[in-house]
């Protein structure tokens, strides 16, 4: 009897184990380029999952850009005259305005000015009194007609040498109502800042209007609260790019300071050498991070428009194939099944690219992990 009731419990044990196994469903593999993940499984790979919507992208052209003055706000200052400097009054980074003066030169060039003026003056004065001499004696019948109209002839010759010689005193930068001197005062011709200065005391210069072959810049003088950016355009691009599209400039030396501008100027020929077009843009620079002769990059902004796009995060590239993953809906046992699919990519945009084929607007995909997708089918 007890054998009897130990083979019955025996046989109640085994037939309930064959029943849970029974009712246990048998989980499936998911099939090649699907992945199935439940919800406990998602949260802890952290996944993101984000539909897929139109959105406004702008097709930039990348270039290299110099930094250089704007041409109306520099001035490279030589000296007109040939001399000594004798002292340097203009400092490096120092605030000037327009016909401060920069150097005082010794010049024997303003002295024989001046002593020509002198002299054509001293020239007119005697000229004049013959000229009223002589009329005088005409009118009374007392000279000869010829020697009136050569009295008359000196006296304006001499005024032309009066003329002459004030006009160089002018050239000069020298007044009329000073007194004759040697030293002569350069001056800056605009306002701005001494950004470079080669002048020295003792420093023997030639002037611009001397004969000599080689002129030394003594001065450079500029501002840089506006400064121009030239990019070189090569000749593929030329029909891209047109005066007013804007552009954002980046350098090393400020890699996360932005500054934006707009095209005022596009070349109309190409460099011979390099066989590219010159593009300007001129940008304000009052805090002066920006320095002439400084490279940056160039972003030219070529068009925005709206297109299907979906962040850079969410695109695994194998090669020359590019997929995303996507979810489509569940599995009988409640995972989430995500499918790999290949997706065609156009221009690019601030961490966003846009979608030519593979998606539609409103399909749900992993923006974020999915390369962990990729990694647990292998």
């Amino acid at each position: 009897m007890r054998r009897l009731v130990t083979t019955l419990c025996a046989v109640t044990l085994l037939s309930g184990l064959l029943a849970c196994q029974r009712s246990k469903p048998e989980e499936k593999t998911p099939p090649a380029g699907e992945t199935w993940l439940s919800d406990e499984q998602i949260r802890g790979a952290r996944l993101a999952i984000e539909p897929v919507g139109t959105r406004a992208l702008a097709l930039h052209l990348v270039t290299a850009g110099r930094i250089a003055f704007d041409e109306g706000r520099v001035a490279h200052v030589f000296s007109p005259v040939s001399g000594r400097v004798t002292k340097v009054l203009g400092a490096f980074g120092q605030r000037i305005g327009k016909g401060d003066p920069l150097a005082v030169i010794e010049s024997p060039d303003l002295g024989s000015a001046w002593s020509d003026l002198i002299k054509a003056r001293a020239d007119l004065v005697a000229a004049q009194h013959e000229f009223e001499r002589q009329q005088n004696l005409f009118a009374h019948h007392a000279a000869a007609e010829r020697d009136y109209e050569a009295a008359q002839d000196t006296a304006q010759k001499s005024k032309a040498e009066v003329e002459r010689a004030q006009l160089r005193l002018k050239m000069l930068h020298a007044s009329e109502s000073g007194s004759a001197t040697q030293e002569f005062l350069l001056r800056s011709p605009i306002s701005g800042e001494v950004i470079n200065r080669n002048a020295t005391p003792g420093l023997e210069v030639q002037g611009m209007l001397s004969s000599a072959n080689v002129v030394q810049e003594l001065f450079t003088v500029g501002d840089i609260d506006r400064v121009w950016i030239w990019g070189d355009l090569y000749e593929r691009d030329l029909g891209k790019v047109r005066r007013g599209q804007n552009v954002t400039m980046t350098s090393v030396a400020s890699p996360g300071d932005a500054i934006t501008g707009a095209i005022d100027f596009v070349g109309n020929a190409l460099d011979p050498q390099t066989h590219t077009v010159k593009i300007r843009c001129a940008v304000p620079n009052g805090d002066h991070v920006l320095k002439p002769e400084m490279y940056v990059t160039l972003s030219v902004e070529l068009e925005r428009r709206e297109a299907l796009a979906l962040p850079r995060t969410a695109v695994i590239r194998s090669g020359d194939r590019q997929t995303v993953y996507v979810e489509d809906g569940k599995t009988d046992d409640g995972r989430t099944r995500f499918r790999e699919r290949t997706v065609q990519l156009g221009e690019a945009d601030d961490g966003w690219v846009s979608v030519t084929s593979g998606l539609s607007p409103g399909d749900r995909i992993v923006v974020s992990g999915s390369i962990l997708l990729s990694g647990s089918r292998e």
